[in-house]
């Protein structure tokens, strides 16, 4: 990848893992202030009021991508929750260890499995982690074998991503381990987002684990 300013189009033009690590080393001191509130970024704080209205508890959850901790920083229950951070960049999970809000952090690459024990969590959430330049569907398989039976999933995926990736066939596949699967369109910028990407869109998918 060539050298890039830390930018929503950077990221999204990220190609392998090592792409993500160095743009995120560069970006994770500044990426609430020069992305999230510059951008007006609410996808974080959608993912966290859906998984209120859906999740009675008891954890751990699972904040997979978790970057500087912003759909925790949004939970109403954190403070009632084990909450585990994990994530491909060290410096973005340095940023979210230092806000108090984890049980812990986790570096790991989700293009690949995860050392992580079966059908440990009872909620699984993500905001902003499955877009261009980042997951794909495959990586829903790892996310499931970890958590229980019942669990919560409650995970954004960028429209075009979904379109493009081939999420609605891979849905498809997990027919038979998923129940209550929805689907709810929202707008991830708000109207301080710049006119590039004020029209972004993103389905925030929701299901439990059978």
């Amino acid at each position: 990848m060539p050298d890039e300013k830390p930018s929503l189009d950077a990221a999204y033009a990220l190609e392998t893992p090592e792409d993500n690590r160095r743009l995120y080393a560069d970006w994770a001191e500044t990426y609430d202030d020069s992305f999230a509130q510059q951008m007006d970024y609410r996808l974080p704080r959608m993912v966290a009021l859906i998984l209120a209205e859906v999740f009675q508890g008891p954890g751990p959850v699972l904040d997979v991508g978790a970057g500087t901790g912003l759909v925790a920083q949004n939970m109403l229950m954190r403070g009632m929750l084990e909450i585990d951070a994990l994530d491909i960049s060290a410096d973005m999970l340095a940023v979210a260890a230092s806000k108090g809000l984890y049980r812990k952090t986790i570096e790991a690459d989700l293009t690949g499995p995860l050392d992580l024990m079966d059908g440990v969590y009872g909620a699984v959430v993500s905001a902003g982690t499955f877009t261009h330049g980042h997951v794909g569907p495959d990586a829903l398989d790892e996310l499931l074998r970890v958590a229980r039976k019942g669990a919560v999933f409650v995970l954004s995926i960028n429209a075009e991503h979904f379109e493009a990736r081939g999420f609605a066939e891979k849905f498809a596949a997990l027919a038979g381990r998923i129940d209550g699967l929805e689907h709810r369109e929202v707008d991830i910028y708000g109207a301080a987002a710049d006119a590039a990407h004020a029209g972004d869109k993103a389905q925030i998918t929701v299901f439990t684990k059978r």
